[in-house]
């Protein structure tokens, strides 16, 4: 199995589903991106082209989603789900909101699309029995 560090092992993320394999990667590709447009001057050509990807990217994370069902509260569903559906909704009011010029609300959008489905969610993910716990803590 591929290890990295003393810990880390991508061994469970390659045994997983292709599923949860494309929404990590799209999710952790996503997360890398949005800090990169936080950190990078708003509004350039290249600012529209990355937000198009991260856009892409989190429509990916959001709709992989459906087909990963290891945590079942209500039948095969929970509650990812649901902020699934609600990132697929926000997503297009967020570019919405910059093709209609509205910068301040755009932004706003956008952060708590970033905070809610990858930072909030992304921290879920290393609780322990999780395949990215295991990632990287081993087990």
């Amino acid at each position: 199995s591929l290890v990295i560090g003393a810990f880390m092992s991508l061994a469970p993320l390659l045994n997983a589903s292709f599923a949860i394999q494309l929404h990590a990667v799209a999710a952790i590709t996503a997360f890398v991106l949005g800090l990169v447009q936080f950190a990078r001057r708003k509004g350039t050509f290249s600012h529209r082209t990355f937000g198009w990807i991260w856009v892409a990217l989190m429509l990916a994370v959001a709709v992989s989603s459906f087909w990963i069902h290891d945590i079942k509260l209500w039948g095969i569903w929970s509650p990812i789900h649901i902020l699934s559906v609600i990132t697929l909704v926000n997503l297009p009011l967020a570019v919405w909101m910059a093709r209609t010029h509205r910068v301040t609300a755009h932004r706003y959008w956008m952060l708590g699309i970033f905070a809610g489905a990858l930072v909030i969610a992304g921290i879920f993910t290393f609780v322990p029995g999780r395949i990215m716990h295991a990632v990287i803590f081993g087990g």
